[in-house]
Parts: C-alpha cells; sequence; structure tokens
C-alpha cells in the first residue's frame, strides 16, 4: 500500500481520551494513511490503550520513548513517517472522516506544499469555531509566512495541516527545533515549515475538533517559561526575518504584544514573575523606537507599547477591568 498521509500523533498521559482520538483517525475517508503514535513516557494506561487499536488496525505503528515532551515526540514520528504528505493530531483531540482526503486532494488540485483549514474549539458547553467561512485562499512563500505570524488565516499549530514531506529535510538534517521550547512550539516548526515551502492553500472549515479540558495545555497553570518561550520564538524568528522589512514588522507587532501583555500582568508578588517581568519592561523600552517606526503596529498598538512602557500599572489594571466587562478573561473558562 502506497501511504498518501502520515499522521503523526504524540501521547502522554491520556488513556481517557486517545481511544477517541484514534476512532476518529482510523475513520478517515482516506484510506492510504499511517497512523505513528509516539508515546512519551505516559505513566498512565495510555499505551496499553494504543495497543489495544494497533492490534484491530494494522496502519498503526507505535513507537515507545522516554519522556521528552511534544516536540520530540513529534519528530521521532517524523522520522519513521513514509507518507508523502505528513500531518499532526493531537492524542486527546479529535478529527472529522473527511479531514485528510480534503486537505490531499486540495494539495494536489493546487500544487501546495501546505494544506491547511481551520478548527473547532470544543468546550464542554459550547462550540467556537474559527472560522468557518468556507474560504479559499492560496499562498505563497512570503504571504504564507506573513499569514503565519501575523495569525491571518494560518492557525500556528501544527495540526489543522499536511506538509509535504521535503519540507522537513532541512529541519531534520539541521536539528533546527530547540527541545527546550515548551510553548510556541508548535508556531516555530511552522515557521521553519513555511519558509521551506513554494505554495500553500487553506480552505476555511474547522473539521479539526480542538477538546478543550480543565487539564488541558490551553488552562495550565501560569510559569516563567510559559511567559517567556514565546518571546524567544518570536526573537529567533525575528532574527532570521533579516530580508523581508514586512515580515520583520509582523514579527515585532506580534513581539510588542506579548511584552505589553507581559508588563501589564499582575504577578500577585511573587518574587521570580516580578523578576521576569521587570526583564521584559526594560525589553519593550529599548524597543519602543523601533514600534513607534513600525509599519505595521496601528495608533493603537503604539499607544498601548507607549502607555506600558511609561504606567504599566495603570494599563494592566484599566485592561483587567476592560476584560471583566467586555467577557474577554472568560474566553476559555472551562466550566
Amino acid at each position: 500500500m502506497k501511504v498518501e498521509v502520515s499522521i503523526v500523533i504524540p501521547a502522554y498521559n491520556i488513556a481517557s481520551y486517545v481511544g477517541k482520538c484514534l476512532e476518529s483517525v482510523l475513520a478517515q475517508t482516506l484510506k492510504d494513511i499511517e497512523v505513528i503514535v509516539v508515546d512519551d513516557g505516559s505513566t498512565d494506561e495510555t499505551v496499553e490503550v494504543i495497543k489495544l487499536y494497533k492490534n484491530k488496525d494494522k496502519r498503526i505503528k507505535l513507537i515507545q520513548k522516554e519522556n521528552g515532551g511534544v516536540t520530540s515526540a513529534r519528530l521521532a514520528g517524523i522520522r519513521v513517517a513514509t507518507g508523502e504528505y505528513i500531518g499532526f493530531v493531537d492524542g486527546d483531540d479529535q478529527i472529522e472522516a473527511d479531514m485528510y482526503e480534503r486537505l490531499l486532494a486540495n494539495a494536489i488540485k493546487y500544487h501546495a506544499d501546505i494544506s491547511h483549514c481551520g478548527y473547532q474549539m470544543v468546550f464542554p458547553k459550547r462550540v467556537d469555531y474559527y472560522y468557518n467561512t468556507g474560504r479559499l485562499i492560496q499562498q505563497n512563500n512570503i504571504t504564507g509566512l506573513k499569514d503565519l505570524i501575523s495569525g491571518e488565516f494560518v492557525e500556528p499549530g501544527l495540526w489543522n495541516k499536511v506538509f509535504h514531506k521535503k519540507l522537513f529535510y532541512e529541519l531534520l538534517k539541521k536539528d533546527l527545533m530547540d527541545l527546550k521550547i515548551k510553548y510556541n512550539e508548535d508556531l516555530l516548526m511552522n515557521y521553519f515549515l513555511f519558509k521551506e515551502s513554494n505554495n500553500a492553500i487553506y480552505e476555511d472549515w474547522c473539521p479539526y475538533h480542538y477538546m478543550i479540558r480543565g487539564n488541558s495545555a490551553t488552562g495550565a497553570a501560569l510559569s516563567v517559561q510559559k511567559l517567556m518561550d514565546p518571546i524567544k520564538v518570536l526573537m529567533y524568528i525575528e532574527s532570521e526575518s533579516v530580508c523581508e522589512k514586512e515580515l520583520q514588522d509582523i514579527v515585532l507587532k506580534r513581539l510588542a504584544y506579548q511584552l505589553v501583555n507581559i508588563s501589564s500582568m499582575n504577578m500577585k508578588h511573587k518574587k521570580e514573575f516580578l523578576i521576569i517581568q521587570q526583564e521584559v519592561r526594560e525589553m519593550l523600552k529599548n524597543r519602543m523606537p523601533q514600534i513607534l517606526r513600525n509599519a505595521v503596529c496601528s495608533k493603537k498598538d503604539k499607544l498601548a507599547a507607549l502607555w506600558v512602557s511609561i504606567w504599566p500599572w495603570s494599563y494592566g489594571f484599566i485592561h483587567r477591568i476592560y476584560a471583566h466587562i467586555t467577557g474577554i478573561d472568560k474566553k476559555y473558562l472551562v466550566e
């Protein structure tokens, strides 16, 4: 059997969810797939559940490794993938039956190295769609990167896409992924892959079900690494993007947003957070001349950055009141 798409599924302590995930993947209307499940050192019954499905369907491959994080698990799966295209599904999420057939059909029809789609964020009591407009958008190398960094039509996750296998050669050969990055690692890998691509095709329908639970990464407790990893990723991309001025401006706009957000947070006098916050405020002050000259940053962006660089506490206080009144602070709340 020729494998059209290799689907890599990282799994860590998700015994309660991985079965539903595998059922949705194995039910794909595209049958010429291989399903590479990488157990990242689970300490619960995850492996036993995977083996039950593996015994029923020969398309499943199981890799067991020591715990190293989701990036190392994905890389382990990529290295053994035999498909022409490679896709990813998080082991506690679910997908609709036609997802990979349509993604592959779009890739072939439009001669695209990357084919991607929208998704739905599934809470226990509601579903948010991103964005389900039905639009079809072709992206060349530059527009794909710009849309990725700006968040326009490119979700920075890896799980709503298929990538041609050739895009991974450089990433694997040069060992580009920093395994110490635990947050925004998807954006970093996407950056490397979009950078290698000639073109991409985006269809805005939402077959990927991103499941939100109380113990999901989206709701994970605040940590220094959760604050700093996104900044590290953006600064790395900024240092790489020296040849494209508009792309650099888009990166700086997103970086400024992160710096403003962290600088104005209420850290509740936790010493380690307060130290990091002070460092971030200095970064914001040093970046202000660039931010004020940035052609992509709006007047609102520039005013917010300037305000926070001078009076961070007042901005944070007013923003928290606004978020409470509008309900923004409850957007990802799991009830």
